[in-house]
């Protein structure tokens, strides 16, 4: 067995740790591997372990990933600019980081182009860090209704980055990017349907994990670095 395998092995459970005491069933959460400065024999050593989902953060290393695994379901989880987003449109089983409602547009419009749905997720700025991307929550049920007036792009739910620290000092980022998710999903949008929290990397996936997250983006404790 391989060292990712094990560590994958090894994050797997904790995974499912972490939903055991959130009361949860741990098939709930998708991982996804996180391969930002990845090699493509780590990437195969992965798949070999039974990765399936993996997560890149700039657009040329995605779409040069994504041709060389086409098999696996790439999300894109970086920061996209709107010049980019020709590139991962259609390419992207899920965009993790719609900021605004200008780049919701950008990606309605490219998707409308290649005739596609594109799946994208909202990114929330729950913890007001300047250094951080993402929708000020009170801001997020705005570009929600504009989304469902868009027949190319389809949000799936919400993204949030904790501020780096202990665990237990950023539980309460999860658990208010999941009340705001509850709360939009109470809405009820037509064509908006609510299924996913990307919350937690590898410093605090199994707080994110018991506050209710469906994806956690795991690099480090998968690959090693």
């Amino acid at each position: 067995m391989s060292a990712i395998a094990e560590r994958y092995r090894a994050v797997m459970r904790r995974i499912a740790d972490a939903a055991d005491m959130g009361g949860r069933d741990p098939r709930e959460v998708t991982l996804v591997a996180v391969t930002k400065t990845v090699g493509v024999a780590e990437i195969r050593d992965a798949i070999a372990a039974g990765i399936i989902d993996m997560g890149e953060n700039r657009a040329q290393e995605f779409v040069g990933k994504h041709g060389l695994f086409p098999d696996v379901n790439w999300h894109f989880i970086g920061s996209l600019q709107t010049n980019k987003v020709r590139d991962v449109v259609g390419r992207a089983c899920l965009i993790h980081s719609v900021d605004s409602g200008h780049l919701l547009d950008a990606i309605d419009r490219r998707a409308a182009e290649k005739d596609v749905v594109q799946p994208v997720l909202l990114q929330v700025n729950v913890s007001g860090e300047a250094s951080k991307h993402g929708l000020a929550p009170d801001d997020a049920e705005e570009v929600l209704r504009a989304a469902a007036d868009m027949e190319h792009v389809a949000v799936r739910g919400l993204m949030t980055m904790a501020p780096f620290g202990r665990p237990e000092d950023v539980r309460w980022v999860f658990r208010e990017c999941a009340a705001l998710f509850a709360r939009l999903c109470a809405l009820r949008l037509n064509g908006i349907e609510l299924t996913e929290l990307s919350m937690g990397m590898t410093n605090d996936f199994e707080v994110a994990v018991e506050e209710g997250a469906t994806i956690v983006r795991v690099g480090r404790a998968i690959f090693g670095r």
